[in-house]
């Protein structure tokens, strides 16, 4: 990928992350990234082209913050790196999740399956640790954990070591 092209994904990340993608247009995007905005229909088609590769350069982050967690293979170790998940994201990947709840509501875009690895692995913990309702415990954290991302990405106050030590408690872990 060129420093260009860099440059374009990192100002569209930026402004569709705060402003939202429909409110965002290919031409304030060339200005934010100083380039034409022929360029960005050359190298991406179109905005959605735009979006598209943001969408996929965001899959592989997730994938990377998830792959810690999934392949972890002490099941109490696994839960409790899935409930300290949200407070290790980098503060640089932030606009990438605030964009990614941004499209969860403006575009009703939303791609479930991308929890699906998390989910099968606490399940499977769970399952091991003999939960009554594995499927349900692993689904109560997925949306919890949803929940609080989207509150540290709005920046409420949140005490993260007592959030943590609550759930850990909650879970004897």
């Amino acid at each position: 990928m060129t420093e260009k092209q860099e440059n374009i994904l990192s100002a569209a990340l930026k402004l569709f992350a705060e402003e939202g993608f429909s409110a965002t247009s290919t031409s304030k995007v060339a200005k934010a990234a100083s380039v034409s905005e022929g360029l960005i229909f050359r190298h991406f088609g179109n905005k959605e082209g735009l979006l598209n590769a943001l969408l996929d350069l965001g899959q592989e982050k997730a994938k990377l913050v998830y792959s810690n967690v999934i392949f972890e293979t002490d099941p109490k170790e696994l839960i409790r790196k899935a409930i300290q998940l949200p407070f290790n994201v980098a503060k640089e990947d932030h606009d990438f999740w605030r964009l990614q709840f941004k499209l969860k509501w403006e575009l009703n875009k939303y791609n479930e399956a991308s929890w699906e690895p998390l989910q099968v692995a606490m399940t499977n913990a769970f399952k091991k640790l003999k939960y009554k309702n594995p499927e349900m415990e692993a689904e109560y954290i997925k949306h919890f954990l949803d929940g609080l991302v989207g509150a540290i990405l709005r920046g409420s106050p949140i005490d993260d070591i007592k959030m943590t030590n609550f759930l850990l408690d909650k879970y004897q872990l």
